[in-house]
């Protein structure tokens, strides 16, 4: 499988098979495992990895740099403003370019339609980091901490509810690669993509699971294994804030809606979080609550990835 997966970019879990999201998810519980146990796995030895960011980030930057240091290798980070690339360079050039200085790319950026022109112009693989439509990695990173959680999550219900947006997106995905039963509850103007719900939707059947959208938070939330948040306004989205605030009041994830799902579900959110938003202190803050571990588990996802695809 690693043979596999060699060179390959991941831009979209749409890109990837249902047995390819498993073994990467195996393999990040492998090497997780061989690092708590002090083993030092020199995969990406000598390789360089450089990661673009037009976005500020926490999460992003600090588990690539570390986990390229952890596999041998080396993360560089690069300033969207400070490259050619935000004076004008075109993408074309700016993908050749680098391919002929770095091992991968990693990016984090506004548009994926330029993240996947830039890995249509590179001979190395390029990581999408972020886009406005897709958050694959984190997507892996919350999946593998359902695992850590739960056990066997084939068949589970993991509700999002909130804004449909790049992280439900790879979320859901994600959990129909894994057979989950998966829901949204957005409001409405804030739904899923409505062109990606049949993809999901297929591969949610042939794994067994199921995919749906509903308006209704409490439809959603209800028996649900694993409830998630996110914030209700993301970056770029500053101008909406006071008009989102008013329509996604009744989404909150407070301690009356989770009653509804099952007593030993768990609560994931990306982070940021913006507590008593979209999210309860209660909540976020309780027993059921594994956002730090999910956050944790960004760093060893992405070590799989890395070394399956930049080795």
């Amino acid at each position: 499988m690693l043979q596999q997966l060699k060179n390959r970019d991941m831009l979209s879990l749409l890109d990837y098979t249902s047995e390819e999201i498993e073994f990467l998810l195996q393999y990040a519980v492998k090497l997780k495992a061989k690092l708590h146990a002090g083993e030092t796995v020199d995969i990406l030895k000598g390789k360089t990895l450089g990661m673009i960011f037009e976005k500020h980030s926490t999460r992003t930057r600090i588990s690539f740099e570390v986990g390229m240091q952890q596999l041998g290798g080396y993360g560089m980070f690069m300033n969207a403003r400070d490259l050619q690339i935000g004076r004008g360079e075109s993408v074309y050039d700016t993908g050749n370019v680098m391919s002929e200085y770095l091992d991968g790319i990693m990016i984090r950026a506004n548009s994926h339609e330029m993240v996947k022109e830039l890995a249509e112009h590179s001979s190395i693989p390029v990581i999408n980091g972020l886009t406005d439509i897709f958050h694959p990695c984190q997507a892996l990173a919350d999946m593998l901490t359902m695992i850590e959680i739960k056990g066997n999550i084939k068949g589970l219900k993991i509700a999002y509810i909130g804004d449909g947006n790049n992280v439900a997106h790879s979320l859901m995905i994600a959990a129909a690669h894994l057979g989950l039963h998966g829901v949204v509850a957005s409001p409405k103007g804030y739904e899923f993509a409505e062109e990606l719900i049949p993809k999901v939707q297929a591969i949610a059947e042939q794994n067994g699971g199921s995919f749906t959208v509903t308006n209704d938070p409490i439809a959603a939330a209800t028996d649900a294994d694993a409830i998630y948040a996110d914030v209700w306004t993301s970056m770029g989205q500053e101008e909406e804030a006071e008009q989102r605030l008013k329509d996604f009041k009744d989404y909150q994830i407070n301690d009356a809606l989770v009653s509804h799902a099952k007593d030993d579900y768990m609560f994931l959110h990306c982070l940021p979080a913006h507590r008593e938003e979209e999210v309860t202190t209660s909540v976020i803050d309780g027993p059921n609550s594994h956002i730090f571990q999910q956050a944790g588990n960004r760093l060893h996802a992405q070590k799989a990835v890395l070394a399956a695809v930049m080795q």
